[in-house]
């Protein structure tokens, strides 16, 4: 680990269970944003959830031309569409 930390075997399953379930993480956290959307009554909070909503499609590797298009219409009921699409098929990561 960096930085030479050593962590007990309570902590490195901990962690290994966080990076195990870290795309179920990822969903949950992109549905409670297309929430607090709906509810964000001033533009600046609305952009600073959308720079949320583009960090969580990052970890979660979502295609960039879907991440794209989800930002580029800015509308929660797109986000929430494809979070639902996503929880029954999960998004395969984007190819470099």
């Amino acid at each position: 680990m960096a930085g030479g930390r050593e962590y007990s075997s309570f902590q490195k399953k901990l962690i290994d269970r966080y990076y195990d379930n870290r795309d179920s993480i990822m969903l949950t956290k992109l549905q409670e944003l297309a929430s607090e959307l709906y509810l964000a009554e001033s533009e600046k909070k609305r952009a600073k959830l959308w720079e949320r909503v583009e960090l969580a499609m990052k970890q979660l590797k979502v295609k960039d031309t879907i991440a794209a298009h989800i930002l580029e219409r800015r509308d929660p009921a797109v986000l929430a569409k494809n979070v639902e699409d996503w929880l029954k098929n999960p998004p395969s990561p984007a190819k470099k």
